[in-house]
């Protein structure tokens, strides 16, 4: 892997870095982004080694709360895209962290932050996103009819392609959870299943494809250089460690959802 290989803006946030720094801390980057579906455990290590050696960066703490997420630290996954929030002032990530306060057994907390001011500066599909998340912790919370109508006021305009499919099933799970098995199979009868399953990251196929990723790994540095980029911001709140998950919708409406009290969601 090499630091080329990583997107023209990230390669621009670690210009502040030394550049012997800054490619160590992009291959770790490109490691990460690489292996965070199909390893994510290693592609949370490669994040941490960034970490370690960037903490000060926006697009590296990006990285410590993705994959964070993805191996259900939730916790530390909303410590994580908090920082960034303050870093680079974006809410883009607000859907995630909506889904991670859905994983600490937090819905009403999810509920709250899809109605806070961040959640207007949103795109047609964060909206979504934190739709499908909504419509998640309303059916953690029992609430079915409120579930289903989060999501059929998700504008058309807003969830085309694999959103929409991800929409219907989204619809189809809150059927199945009230109960309601039969409108449930109606509501995918005309989906062709391979597509809905490319949509939701999954595979109808029983064959496992293994690839082969040894040549590119990364070595992951444990040794971090104290004089280089720390982060010094302090997180008052404790993490309680939860395994529990709901189910991913994508990017975000991820697993339902990563127990520190904070403020913002408050």
């Amino acid at each position: 892997m090499q630091f080329s290989d990583l997107d023209r803006d990230v390669r621009g946030r670690l210009r502040t870095l030394s550049k012997e720094n800054a490619t160590v801390v992009g291959r770790h980057l490109v490691m990460a982004g690489k292996l965070i579906d199909t390893d994510p455990e290693l592609a949370y290590e490669h994040a941490q080694a960034a970490v370690r050696r960037a903490g000060r960066v926006d697009v590296v703490r990006e990285a410590a709360g993705l994959t964070a997420y993805q191996t259900g630290r939730y916790a530390e996954a909303l410590r994580e895209l908090r920082t960034v929030r303050r870093l680079n002032g974006s809410s883009e990530h607000l859907p995630i962290m909506a889904d991670c306060e859905r994983g600490l057994e937090r819905p009403e907390r999810a509920i709250a932050l899809a109605a806070s001011e961040e959640a207007s500066t949103l795109d047609a599909t964060g909206r979504t996103e934190l739709a499908l998340v909504v419509s998640g912790a309303r059916v953690d919370l029992g609430e079915f009819e409120a579930a289903l109508a989060v999501l059929d006021q998700i504008p058309a305009a807003d969830a085309t392609g694999d959103l929409a499919l991800r929409v219907l099933q989204a619809k189809a799970s809150v059927l199945e959870a009230a109960g309601r098995t039969e409108e449930a199979a109606a509501i995918l009868a005309d989906v062709d299943p391979r597509a809905l399953a490319a949509a939701l990251g999954t595979s109808l196929d029983e064959d496992v494809v293994v690839y082969d990723l040894t040549e590119d790994v990364v070595e992951i540095d444990d040794e971090a250089d104290s004089d280089d980029e720390t982060d010094d911001e302090t997180d008052d709140e404790t993490d309680d460690t939860t395994t529990s998950a709901a189910e991913p919708a994508g990017e975000t409406d991820a697993a339902a959802s990563g127990t520190e009290n904070d403020e913002e969601t408050k």
